[in-house]
């Protein structure tokens, strides 16, 4: 029995598929609105190809919730880029009459002839680590700008500025110290309290997001078993 290759056109309100024969012929379309049960409706009608593969359009994207719901349930899914599929829509139309049911299909037949596409393997604890780590990352990031804000202001204030290596204890003691004697030293008072609390803000959440990525990483080899669609 032929492998039937189902293409998906994701949206934020509907999904529509499309089945294709392994010559690429159209052989059934349905949209179906996105709600708790849409994945549910989805596999009921894909029951008539018992030997069948999905190809859902940006999987990393718009389409990544549904593909890793399909994924976890032992469903062959791979990721059609966005690219790809605009370049067949392209090629067999010239840019015109751009559907849903068109884009579905065109994404089953780059699925069918293309090869090399990264299959969509279900999201584990590996993946929890990259979202911390790119959340901590980000919090650092933001700290950085304020510590380097907070000592263009501070050398503006104090003769010779303030060390690099400046922690908020320190910028606090500094600041106390500070004679202001014109109104543009106040405004830069001001700015430098601002940027302090901001620094005592950031400080302890980055401290925090460490800890969970440190927490996150000895639990990286077990992958999460989600529970079988029904």
């Amino acid at each position: 029995m032929h492998v039937i290759t189902i293409g998906i056109d994701p949206h934020k309100s509907s999904h529509t598929a499309v089945a294709v024969d392994a010559a690429g012929h159209q052989l059934a379309q349905q949209r179906f609105v996105v709600n708790a049960g849409t994945v549910r409706q989805l596999m009921r009608w894909c029951e008539q190809w018992p030997e069948r593969r999905f190809a859902v359009e940006g999987a990393k994207g718009l389409g990544r919730s549904l593909a890793q719901q399909l994924a976890p349930a032992d469903e062959h899914v791979v990721d059609v880029p966005d690219t790809l599929s605009a370049r067949a829509r392209l090629l067999a139309t010239g840019g015109d009459r751009k559907t849903d049911e068109a884009d579905a299909l065109h994404v089953a037949q780059v699925a069918l002839f293309r090869h090399g596409l990264r299959r969509v393997e279900t999201e584990d604890q590996s993946t929890i680590l990259r979202l911390l780590t790119e959340r901590h990352d980000d919090l650092v990031n933001e700290r950085t700008r304020i510590i380097n804000r907070l000592l263009a202001v501070l050398r503006d204030l104090l003769p010779g500025g303030a060390p690099t290596r400046l922690s908020a204890e320190k910028a606090a003691v500094l600041m106390k110290g500070i004679r202001f004697a014109t109104a543009t030293d106040c405004c830069r008072r001001d700015l430098s309290r601002d940027l302090l609390a901001d620094f005592e803000t950031f400080s302890p959440t980055c401290d925090a997001s460490t800890g969970k990525s440190a927490t996150t990483k000895p639990r990286c080899a077990t992958r999460w078993q989600p529970p079988a669609l029904r």
